[in-house]
């Protein structure tokens, strides 16, 4: 990856990482970008949703009824019927935001969290694609103290978390969220912490 041009790092990670900080981290350090739930905002707006309605959407795994709808939906388009902004499925939220993605990386360098971002950025020139991971009983303590919940509240969190996450993937890519293949980089963050994952990271990239 080269650093003197624009370039995308793209970080999936398994609940109670701390992946999402180590994300902030990097592209505060980076100073670039930071793409996570701006994301879901900014398509929201577009779709004059809230954002809590977009997140309850984007949760949703699509069934063949929305891919019915959605081209429905753009046949009465095309023959200029009144469409419904908030009839929008899962699937079209996931294609918007996805374009709302590489439409910012095409300006500018950017760290991504999340959203398949594996996939979105697959055939970009200039890309890192990074799988951060740890046990689980490390996670279990994590989850406990960033939460104040007990051990069984958090094993739940991060089975349900992880499990929306796998399903997520493998609806809107096609794609084993663990399969090794899809990044370039899987690393066990356990050792390391949030400070010393950034660190390492940094290194990795050469910054």
């Amino acid at each position: 990856m080269n650093l003197n041009e624009h370039f995308v790092i793209t970080i999936n990670r398994q609940f109670g990482t701390g992946g999402h900080e180590i994300g902030m981290e990097l592209a505060h350090r980076l100073d670039v970008k930071l793409i996570d739930k701006q994301i879901l905002r900014a398509v929201a707006e577009k779709f004059n949703l809230t954002e809590r309605e977009a997140e309850e959407l984007e949760q949703r795994r699509p069934s063949w009824w929305e891919d019915f709808s959605k081209f429905y939906q753009n046949f009465i388009s095309v023959n200029e019927y009144a469409v419904n902004p908030r009839d929008i499925t899962s699937r079209q939220l996931h294609y918007a935001q996805a374009k709302a993605m590489r439409d910012i990386a095409e300006e500018e360098s950017c760290v991504v969290i999340g959203r398949s971002g594996f996939y979105v950025f697959k055939h970009h020139p200039n890309s890192l694609k990074i799988f951060l991971h740890s046990p689980l009983d490390i996670r279990i303590r994590r989850i406990m103290d960033r939460y104040h919940v007990d051990e069984e509240k958090a094993r739940i969190m991060i089975e349900d978390n992880d499990y929306t996450r796998e399903i997520y993937t493998k609806t809107y890519t096609g794609c084993d969220w663990y399969d090794v293949r899809n990044y370039d980089l899987s690393l066990d963050v356990s050792g390391f912490g949030v400070n010393g994952a950034v660190e390492f990271l940094m290194n990795y990239i050469g910054a």
